[in-house]
């Protein structure tokens, strides 16, 4: 199980066009890629989620809006 850590904050252009950033993530320091399966979340419906596999939670920054197209 993963240790306890802060969340990940990431701006509006961290996330790809759906709204969402995938993990395992640079953003998040790992310095592997293979740490677990790669997995989309989608950060722009709630502003945050967490992985199943690590528990890493990703927020989008206080203030930042995602604007979705048309």
């Amino acid at each position: 199980m993963a240790s306890p850590q802060a969340a990940i904050e990431l701006l509006a252009k961290d996330l790809n066009p759906q709204g969402g950033v995938y993990c395992p993530s640079p953003k998040a320091d790992m310095k592997l890629w293979n740490n677990h399966p790669k997995v989309y979340l989608d950060v722009a419906h709630t502003g945050e989620a967490k992985c199943p596999y690590c528990g890493t939670v990703y927020r989008l920054k206080a203030g930042e809006t995602v604007h979705g197209g048309h």
